[in-house]
């Protein structure tokens, strides 16, 4: 009888030890790389306690947390003969890689951006008379890498007539940037936020081009700028070529235009005489036409009479 709970006891543990065999489980990695712009995978198998399944098999994949985080893929396969049709996919950027119904679920994830770079979690769902579901707790986190590029340079003013360099760049790991060129101030300021960061190049007092250099262990980029400044010795000289010519221009413009002027007025003057002195004339010759006819009439007639005296 002392005997009997031991051996009842054996007999449970090793029913727990069958099932736990054949039970749940998920397989992941912890960390998965990609490169910022290219494609990666996310493996994930699982194995489950039944010899087939024909039912409903649900595959799902979710960033953040594990069961409330955000779903970004999921799939539905109704029967073992049909695939599984995607009926999430954010972006459209991720595709199923893996068979579910071979206890599969890896997936592909295209045109990485930063904002994928996020802890990941696989699930498979069962409907049948029991609703079996399981998802990986721990996750997989994806890490991201990424070649040095340089984002904005420029130079500016600070308001009190100094001027200031300023390189901004990314990169994964994080790129450490060096300022090359004329001779300058050592006082630098270095920013940093994520994947980025900035270095400011202040109180700039020479000529030339500066050249900011961002390298991290993935490669290394360039970026230059050119920076002059005018000098107050100069200032006269350049405003004497900005403002001869001009002057120039507008002298000759004064000149043509008073010429113009002078041209309109001495035609002006002159066109009294021109033009009124033809009207009368013509004037005249008509008066004096007519004046000539009187007088030719007159004078006929005594002549007729003239003539008849003498004959």
């Amino acid at each position: 009888l002392l005997n009997t709970p031991d051996k009842s006891v054996s007999i449970i543990s090793f029913l727990l030890l069958g099932v736990q065999s054949n039970s749940w489980s998920v397989h992941v990695p912890s960390d998965v790389t990609g490169e910022l712009g290219k494609t990666v995978i996310l493996p994930c198998t699982f194995t489950h306690p039944y010899k087939t399944f024909d039912r409903t098999l649900t595959a799902i994949w979710r960033i953040k947390e594990p069961y409330n985080g955000t779903i970004v893929f999921k799939c539905v396969s109704q029967s073992a003969s049909e695939l599984c049709k995607t009926a999430v996919s954010y972006k459209n950027k991720y595709k199923l890689l893996g068979n579910p119904r071979q206890k599969d679920l890896s997936i592909r994830i295209d045109n990485l951006t930063w904002s994928d770079s996020e802890r990941y979690f696989c699930r498979v769902e069962l409907s049948g008379d029991i609703h079996d579901k399981y998802e990986s707790r721990n996750g997989i986190k994806l890490h991201l890498i990424a070649a040095p590029r340089i984002i904005n340079i420029t130079v500016s003013s600070n308001g009190d007539r100094t001027f200031q360099a300023r390189c901004t760049a990314e990169g994964e790991p994080v790129p450490a940037l060096t300022w090359t060129g004329p001779p300058y101030s050592n006082l630098t300021a270095i920013t940093s936020m994520n994947h980025r960061v900035t270095k400011e190049l202040r109180y700039l007092t020479h000529d030339g081009k500066y050249t900011c250099t961002a390298v991290n262990s993935h490669g290394r980029a360039e970026g230059a700028v050119y920076f002059y400044k005018f000098k107050a010795s100069n200032s006269s000289f350049f405003l004497i070529l900005i403002f001869v010519p001009l002057g120039i221009k507008v002298l000759i413009l004064l000149v043509i235009l008073g010429f113009t002027v002078f041209s309109r007025g001495a035609r002006n003057v002159s066109s009294p005489y021109s033009t009124s002195s033809p009207a009368r004339t013509q004037l005249q010759d008509s008066t004096y036409e007519n004046f000539d006819r009187r007088l030719g009439s007159s004078q006929t007639l005594p002549t007729g009479r003239t003539a008849s005296r003498h004959s």
